[in-house]
């Protein structure tokens, strides 16, 4: 066993999982490419451009911007990695974005039959679940700051071994 994780890197379930998920990709590309190959050909290749040589640096540009804008923290206080505190819910409404933007700005034919809704609770629910998201990340964050200063105020109460201090 320490042999196949010396020689792939990784243990033999990742191996598994890896070759599922590439043989449900090429299921899915299989029968899709079956039905309406050039739009699925153009779909591809306009979505690896889009995200390759626009949202990429866009996105890339914002969070470095984000970075440079708040990191700025006391020397003395314990930070955790607070950056992914606001990557992961700006990824997270990023994705409802763009999985439901045509609902969300009614750029789609309404779903009534469907869903029983018009089109115009899309935009307010997106916020709405935005809003959450942030707001779950910044009470996660303020938990794993006031748990930082706790152990760092526990570690100051305690006297250095080598300090000459009586127990």
């Amino acid at each position: 066993m320490a042999r196949f994780v010396r020689w792939y890197g990784s243990g033999p379930l990742h191996l598994l999982v890896l070759i599922a998920s590439f043989a449900l990709t090429g299921y899915a590309m299989v029968r899709l490419f079956a039905v309406q190959p050039w739009e699925v050909a153009i779909w591809f290749v306009g979505a690896a451009i889009l995200h390759d040589l626009i949202l990429l640096p866009l996105y890339s540009l914002a969070d470095l911007s984000a970075f440079y804008v708040l990191r700025h923290r006391a020397a003395d206080s314990p930070t955790p990695p607070w950056i992914n505190y606001l990557r992961v819910p700006t990824f997270l409404s990023g994705l409802l974005l763009l999985v439901w933007f045509p609902l969300i700005f009614r750029l789609a034919v309404p779903y009534p039959g469907d869903t029983g809704l018009s089109d115009s609770v899309y935009l307010g629910r997106w916020l709405a679940i935005t809003g959450v998201l942030f707001a779950a990340s910044a009470v996660a964050f303020a938990a794993r700051l006031r748990r930082g200063r706790r152990a760092a105020r526990g570690d100051e109460s305690q006297p250095a071994s080598g300090d000459g201090a009586a127990p």
